[in-house]
């Protein structure tokens, strides 16, 4: 798949790399020119983007950026027309002419700057840090990085200690610099004054009613009278214990790890279940909402604008105060998709307008909200998604904090070297593109930063209106989808020959997990496409991957905010115009019917999205549907691919290990299949092979190989375990097992109980009266040739 068609340098990509050099996929590679042109290509024009994804030939340069003359202030790149002897380059998004300053005074066509190597079109420019008091000799100043930690002990003995030995492996592995904080919530939440050694002190706040920052802070004595605490780090550098206010200082409550490591497993240990006693047929009272804000409060007095996380473990709904989700009583359900549909969630509103708050409190601040969800009931994840998507937070959905897709996840947070996610913070995202381009907004982990200008469009989708956004937290993995519209202007042209290239630079300043401010510039071109003859070129730069995982992205943000929207009509529409416009068939013929190859999967991905849990909420809570969605926003394309069309592979001994179709024709008895549905991997044992497991034929030597095979599937499926993150759920089961609906649920039902008679032996059959992708196809081909 071509990772460009507009002929740049840095294209010849890796095959083993679908993102490309750049972490750029767009769902056209040959742009339309015209609005109306751009609207016939029925799928949207956009990008995704991974602004910090790690590569190993990335150029990283010591020095700060050259950029154009405002309002533009894009940044060189290898795109500029450089003009030697002049010692000037003009700019490929505005036209200006800009001269090279005295320190480029070297510069000649045999001796050029990083920046502007034709294979350079991402770099990474390591931006100078002054050391302490300012001094640029001295050695530079990284503020270290800040984890709150908020725990929630409204919960059995049994998750408590499962919590305590989370807890305790994740101090072991906190860098030594790094500062902690410890927040506890039950029915009240207690704030540890981890600084006070001598015994254990702390400030308690009631559940009940919401509390201003104001009143928290002067309740724990953070806030002198009169004196409002400066932002950022004191000028000084580390002049104290840690670098913050002296003595009415947060330093009581926020400690470098090598510090308060004994401190902290002291209080773990003596860390109890929530006492306060919870009347029959009553759930436990737990003010989620109360803590939340005591943390964010306590972050932003101390630290404003340095990376800092509250990672809260939460293991029930909130029952009072902010952000209550459920009343207590029992007999009170809570909220279903049914409910939220009807507008018969009575506290749903309420507690998303207070998350909404507390999300632009830490936006403002530059600090993130990660949630660790672990119980069967919901804890109202639903609600939260506000804070936790618009401050690039992390969040993991269990059903037990012993489980391992919370052990494994909450672990990976804090591991560094080839596992570590690359964590990093207070980023900011920019966009600059040629003249005949508009933003129209961002949908992913961002905020909107409201910096308007002539690139943005009228029409607003996600976080819009900007051209710039707050990215607080982001790793490696994050991801972006920025939706473009077309709308040429007279300016376009220099010189009234229109430009062949269109021209993009996203520009992403952040704090890596070191502590160093970097600053990373991607530009790209594409090739504009002339008239409306020439489709050919459109149909050679279309992505179906990039397309499909868009559409999702679009139709569950439409789901969200639309109320009354179907979801499975409108993609239906959509494609059936999309076979309309780029297949090749006579009219009224559906036999005649023929589409490109680069359009082939593509019926099959929405096939499998209508089905997906992404569309079909039924069966799945408000809370794991807002997970699923949240990952969605914020993976690679190759993630959100597997999210929206699992893969399958067939282990047997017949054959080495091969894709097979995801289809219910794939089940053989003598056959083990591994599917990787991205939240669970399954591994599926045939009847015949499952009957030989039983027997143990895999502990008798001359059955070696039967060994081999039935180990097979595990080591495959604990390397993606591995390398994902959330951890997926594993789920090993057997044919008509009750855990083989882990698999049925995903396959297309080529078999099913009306055709039963059809199946060959040792298969399967699904009982369900969904379409089967050949039927869905058949119909898409007659609709499509409709005159």
């Amino acid at each position: 798949m071509a990772d460009m068609a507009g002929g740049a340098p840095a294209t010849e990509v890796a095959t083993s790399d679908p993102d490309g050099f750049d972490g750029v996929r767009m769902t056209w590679n040959a742009w339309p020119r015209s609005k109306i042109e751009a609207s016939k290509c029925v799928i949207p024009v956009a990008a995704s983007i991974s602004p910090i994804r790690s590569f190993p030939d990335l150029v990283v340069l010591p020095y700060s950026p050259l950029r154009c003359k405002p309002p533009c202030s894009a940044v060189l790149n290898p795109f500029c027309r450089v003009d030697f002897p002049s010692r000037i380059w003009i700019c490929p998004f505005c036209f200006s002419r800009n001269h090279f300053p005295q320190h480029y005074a070297a510069i000649s066509e045999s001796n050029v700057p990083g920046e502007l190597y034709p294979q350079c079109s991402t770099v990474e420019y390591a931006i100078p840090a002054l050391g302490s008091g300012g001094d640029p000799s001295a050695a530079p100043y990284l503020p270290p990085p800040i984890f709150l930690f908020v725990i929630d002990t409204c919960v059995i003995e049994e998750e408590l200690g499962f919590v305590k030995s989370a807890m305790r492996r994740a101090i072991g592995l906190i860098p030594e610099n790094a500062l902690v904080g410890l927040i506890t919530y039950g029915t009240q939440v207690q704030l540890h004054e981890l600084g006070f050694s001598e015994l254990s002190k702390l400030y308690v706040f009631r559940g009940t009613k919401e509390i201003s920052k104001e009143l928290i802070l002067d309740q724990v004595g953070l806030s002198a009278p009169g004196s409002t605490p400066t932002p950022g780090f004191p000028k000084g550098g580390m002049s104290q214990a840690n670098g913050l206010h002296p003595a009415a200082s947060v330093n009581r409550f926020l400690l470098p790890a090598s510090d308060c490591e004994y401190t902290l497993n002291a209080l773990l240990d003596e860390l109890q279940i929530d006492q306060w006693p919870v009347e029959a047929g009553n759930r436990a009272r737990r003010c989620t909402g109360v803590a939340l804000s005591v943390a964010a409060a306590l972050l932003g007095t101390c630290l404003p604008g340095t990376g800092a996380r509250i990672v809260a473990l939460v293991g029930g709904p909130c029952t009072e105060g902010p952000g209550m989700i459920v009343s207590k009583d029992l007999s009170q359900p809570v909220r279903s998709h049914k409910d939220l549909d009807k507008d018969a969630a009575p506290h749903f509103h309420k507690a998303v307008k207070f998350y909404d708050n507390l999300a632009k409190q830490l936006v403002n601040q530059g600090h993130v909200l990660d949630l660790f969800a672990s119980a069967l009931d919901q804890v109202g994840v639903a609600e939260m998604k506000v804070a936790v998507e618009r401050t690039g937070g992390l969040v993991v959905l269990a059903e037990s904090f012993g489980h391992p897709v919370f052990k494994d996840s909450f672990k990976r947070i804090f591991e560094s070297g080839e596992q570590s996610l690359g964590l990093s913070f207070n980023g900011t995202h920019e966009i600059n593109c040629s003249k005949e381009i508009k933003i129209q907004g961002i949908i992913g982990p961002c905020t909107s930063l409201e910096k308007k200008g002539a690139f943005c469009s009228d029409t607003v989708i996600g976080q819009g209106n900007t051209t710039a956004w707050k990215i607080c937290g982001l790793d490696r993995s994050t991801c972006l989808t920025v939706f473009f519209d077309i709308s040429p202007s007279e300016r376009s042209s220099q010189s009234g020959i229109p430009n062949p290239q269109l021209y993009i630079q996203f520009l992403t300043n952040y704090q890596n997990s070191e502590g160093q401010i970097r600053l990373r510039v991607t530009t790209i071109t594409r090739r504009w496409v002339e008239g409306s003859t020439n489709t050919a070129e459109l149909v050679d730069g279309f992505d179906q991957e990039t397309a499909a995982v868009v559409l999702a992205r679009y139709v569950s943000f439409k789901m969200e905010m639309e109320e009354e929207f179907d979801a499975t009509r409108w993609l239906d529409r959509t494609l059936i115009r999309l076979c309309s416009r780029f297949g090749d068939y006579r009219k009224d013929d559906p036999s005649s019917f023929i589409i490109n190859p680069n359009f082939s999967i593509f019926p099959q991905f929405m096939f499998n999205l209508r089905r997906s849990q992404f569309v079909q909420v039924f069966n799945n809570s408000p809370d794991e549907t807002a997970y699923f969605r949240i990952l969605l926003n914020r993976e690679s394309i190759t993630n959100s691919v597997v999210m929206i069309q699992p893969s399958l592979i067939s282990y047997s001994f017949a054959a080495p290990p091969s894709p097979a179709l995801l289809d219910v024709a794939s089940i053989a008895a003598d056959r083990i299949l591994l599917l990787d549905a991205y939240f669970s991997v399954v591994i599926f044992h045939g009847t015949t092979v499952a009957q030989w497991r039983n027997m143990g034929y895999q502990n008798q030597p001359e059955h070696q190989a039967f060994a081999l095979l039935l180990q097979a599937p595990h080591d495959d499926a604990q390397m993606i375990i591995r390398d994902r993150f959330p951890a997926p759920r594993l789920v090993v089961c057997d044919q008509h097992g009750s855990q083989a609906r882990f698999l049925l649920a995903k396959l297309n039902p080529s078999a099913t109980y009306n055709s039963a008679h059809e199946v060959a032996p040792g298969s399967d059959i699904i009982f369900t009266d969904d379409a089967s992708l050949q039927v869905f196809c058949e119909h898409l081909q007659r609709l499509a040739v409709q005159s």
